[in-house]
């Protein structure tokens, strides 16, 4: 296990693992520590040579190549802030994200370069094949400093950047790989994408060890059980989708044994797949999770509680400070709910560019703080037990999470409208067994251009954001402001959803009766 350094480093520091140990295991074969650390410092090189100032933004927009799992330590080294974009989003969100960030570089592929206008990329220098320069020493420098922008979709308007300092991922690789007890023999595979804090964080957690890491992109559950197989991997971290696809695949009772660890965010488990994962990965510990990009990561359940308390999401992890904060400001007692507010040096900077979303969120912590400085406020409601530990009781904003994704209602609005098939809509999700929450969108238009409105949105949207169902209403409520009633389409869509599975119920009933 890891041990805690309360000390921040630069990141890029973090290859400090056996030289001859495997870092990377791929297709491609083994990358040892002292071989990465090579292909770290040519690639900081090659960067360092592009005519860029420090502070600069560099982005990536590729699957999980060797180049996407060193250019976050690359671009840092070379004095730049990274800005790793999903690879599943579409020309539309990527141009958003390259204009907000103002990146100097991009480096993708062939075939996703080809999607981009020539609007989108005026100020950018697109790269398909890096490059190789002198090799450049790990940096020194404040760990304080900007690091890397993740891209997170906030509950209006498009994606924000959360600006991550050196400290912010140094401390949350330190903490996580305690708290996991990772060890130089692990192997995570990498399911999760880099852009995802979560995702990123399978690399500097599992580097901070010095253990190995089998990144992977996949398109059946089937691909993750056979690389299960391939690379021998110790640790999965997944969503709750994600597992109820596992659970569904047929696993080699080898395969399955071989798993030492599962770590879960994104969305709470239920009783029934905790019961689940347990029968079908009898060696695995299940740490259950709970975070946000502002913050990282906040609590950990510790996988001897989880069969006796799967509702909780536990307590504060290594590095954080987790209060649950009572309308008048002060700690709410056990049993009282109130908002989950994350304090300490895992607090994120901000937002970038976004003074006013930064000025809502990111607020002086409570009086009762033993960090203190600057809080991020969650929105979301949870209390703690008499044991301490924590229940997560609901999220007050409206963000939409969808097989782990979380997702802005208007970035699905606006694209929804942009082509006139709808004059107005209202993206909300609804529960889906399978994906957690699924987008019902409510839209005022032409119905009769349904058929050209989801033929148009497959080709603007990526997959996690299509909508699973529209309804097309004559007018939609406002209230008193003249603004939209979300609050009573939501309303409308649930009750629909619960008429619908009590008509289910009511036919189950009725099929069962009429077999006596």
């Amino acid at each position: 296990m890891v041990p805690l350094d309360p000390t921040p480093r630069q990141i890029d520091h973090i290859l400090m693992g056996d030289g001859s140990a495997p870092a990377i295991v791929d297709r491609a074969g083994v990358l040892t520590y002292a071989q990465a650390e090579e292909q770290v410092g040519r690639l900081a090189g090659w960067l360092a040579a592009q005519n860029l100032a420090k502070g600069d933004r560099v982005a990536t927009w590729l699957p999980k190549t060797r180049e996407a799992c060193l250019m976050p330590l690359a671009a840092v080294r070379a004095g730049l802030i990274h800005v790793p974009i999903n690879p599943l989003l579409k020309r539309a969100q990527v141009a958003h994200i390259l204009a907000d960030s103002g990146a100097r570089l991009l480096l993708t592929q062939p075939a996703r370069a080809s999607t981009l206008e020539a609007a989108d990329v005026a100020a950018v220098a697109v790269h398909t094949v890096p490059g190789a320069g002198d090799e450049l020493p790990p940096s020194a420098g404040n760990p304080r400093a900007l690091a890397a922008i993740l891209y997170t979709s906030g509950s209006t308007g498009r994606p924000k950047g959360v600006m991550l300092s050196h400290a912010n991922l140094w401390l949350g690789a330190n903490s996580v790989a305690h708290y996991l007890r990772l060890v130089p023999e692990d192997v995570v595979l990498g399911v999760l994408p880099f852009s995802f804090d979560y995702g990123q964080n399978q690399l500097f957690s599992t580097w901070a060890a010095g253990a190995a890491v089998a990144p992977l992109d996949y398109l059946t559950p089937r691909d993750v059980v056979k690389a299960v197989e391939r690379v021998g991997a110790t640790t999965l971290a997944g969503v709750p989708p994600l597992w109820v696809q596992l659970l569904e695949a047929e696993w080699p009772a080898a395969a399955a044994k071989r798993l030492r660890r599962l770590t879960n965010s994104g969305g709470a488990l239920t009783a029934r797949m905790v019961r689940a994962l347990r029968q079908r990965f009898p060696e695995a510990e299940l740490f259950p999770m709970y975070g946000l990009t502002e913050a990282f990561r906040s609590t950990f359940l510790d996988p001897a509680l989880v069969d006796t308390h799967p509702e909780s999401i536990g307590r504060e992890i290594p590095h954080a400070e987790v209060m649950i904060v009572g309308a008048d400001g002060s700690r709410a007692a056990a049993g009282e709910p109130g908002e989950l507010v994350h304090a300490g040096p895992l607090v994120a900077q901000g937002y970038w560019q976004d003074p006013e979303r930064t000025a809502q969120r990111f607020r002086p912590a409570p009086a009762f703080s033993r960090y203190g400085g600057t809080a991020v406020w969650s929105g979301d409601t949870a209390m703690m037990d008499d044991d301490g530990l924590l229940r997560f009781v609901g999220r007050d904003d409206e963000m939409i999470k969808s097989a782990g994704n979380r997702i802005s209602p208007g970035e699905v609005e606006e694209a929804v409208v942009a082509g006139g098939e709808a004059a107005e809509a209202v993206a909300i999700g609804v529960p889906d067994a399978r994906l957690g929450q699924a987008i019902v969108v409510i839209l005022r238009g032409d119905h009769a251009r349904e058929t050209d409105l989801r033929e148009r949105l497959r080709r603007e949207l990526p997959n996690f954001m299509q909508p699973v169902r529209f309804e097309w209403r004559s007018e939609l409520p406002r209230n008193a402001n003249g603004k939209l009633d979300r609050a009573m389409l939501r309303a409308s869509v649930q009750d629909q959803g619960v008429a619908q599975a009590n008509a289910g119920s009511d036919r189950d009933n009725a099929a069962g009766d009429s077999g006596k």
